[in-house]
Formats: C-alpha cells, structure tokens, sequence
C-alpha cells in the first residue's frame, strides 16, 4: 500500500542557497521530526501524472503520534480512512463498505508516513540527505540508498521549525502533493484515534 504520497512546489526554491548533503543535515531533520510527539491538522493533496495533468485532488484532517500511529481521513466525496495503531494498518471505503487489513512496514523507504510519526533515528541509513534554506523556510530532499522503494525522491519542508508540506515523486514521475494546515504539536490524542472498529456488514480483506 502506498501510504501518504507527496508533492509541493514554491517559487522561493529558486532564490535557495545551494543545497548542503551531509550528516549534517540528516540530523537537523532527525532532531526536527523528533521533537513532534503528536501533530494534528488538516491538508490539501494534490496527485499528478509524469505530464504535471491533475489525476486527483483531496483535502481532510489527520492526527500522528510517535511510534508509528496514525489517522487520516480524507473528506467527502472521495472519503476514506486510514488508520494505524502502530502494528496494523486499516484503509477503510465507507462507498465500497470495504475495509483492508495489512501489517504496518515499518521501513522508512516503504512507508513516507513513518517519517512523521515512526523512529527516525535511522535517516542516515535509509536517505541522503540535503537541506536548502530561505529565512524561516527549510527544505530537505531524501533520496533513499536502496532500490526497492516507494518513491524516488522525497521532500520535505519545515516552517518556523513546524512541517508545512511534503513532496514525493515515484518511479514513472507520478507526484502527490501535500501541504498542512492548522498544524498543533504535542497535544494530548485519545487512544481510539488510532484504533478501527469495522462496522458490521463490511467487506475485510486482509493482506
């Protein structure tokens, strides 16, 4: 399953200084991510083909907290909802009355969503790293190290210290954009956040 996939594109990237790969900069990342216990808020996602055409375009709300739990639901009219506790995963279709079971891959190449709410202190061995800055702005580009990935580069992007957008680009040039909105950190979550009773007549398919 491909979790959370990303693009966003700012003119400011045009007057960055030039990009520093390093340990350095998988660290100031790591430390970035790590101070998010809990962060809530809502996105816009934008999905384009190889040719920059619109394939698809959403918006909702979504909640994480460390290690690995998640919860995004995006609105109608394309709603869904996927939701793991940090062990499983569930992608549940209230149209198709269907829901998909699967053990959650705690890779960081294989799943983008970890990066924001898994371990990250492994970065320096999944990526390269590289970091650009403009004011309060920074941007980080992951390439991973090895081949059997979900995506081919991965950006993303810290304001005043905060996540504001996430870029992902795929093997045919495929891109999801994703920028937050309202972001909280460190609130208190209730547990049955990240928790899935599957209603009763739903379809369960388990991988």
């Amino acid at each position: 399953m491909q979790l959370i996939r990303l693009l966003f594109a700012s003119a400011l990237l045009l007057w960055l200084v030039p990009a520093h790969a390093d340990q350095a900069s998988a660290e100031r990342l790591t430390g970035l991510l790590q101070k998010a216990e809990t962060l809530t808020g809502r996105f816009s996602q934008l999905s384009l083909d190889g040719t920059g055409t619109q394939l698809q375009e959403t918006s909702g709300e979504m909640a994480l907290q460390r290690p690995g739990k998640f919860r995004w639901h995006t609105d109608e009219p394309m709603e869904q909802l996927l939701v793991s506790d940090g062990k499983k995963v569930w992608l549940y279709d209230p149209d198709l009355e269907q829901v998909t079971i699967q053990t959650l891959d705690r890779r960081l190449t294989h799943t983008p969503a970890l990066l924001l709410s898994g371990d990250v202190s492994a970065i320096s061995e999944n990526f390269e790293v590289s970091h650009q800055e403009a004011g309060e702005v920074v941007d980080f580009t992951l390439k991973p190290k090895a081949k059997d990935t979900l995506f081919d580069s991965l950006r993303l992007s810290f304001r005043g210290g905060v996540i504001n957008d996430m870029q992902m680009i795929d093997g045919v040039g495929q891109r999801t954009n994703i920028l937050f909105q309202n972001v909280r950190l460190n609130e208190p979550l209730k547990p049955d956040l990240f928790t899935f009773e599957i209603p009763e007549g739903t379809d369960v398919i388990s991988e």
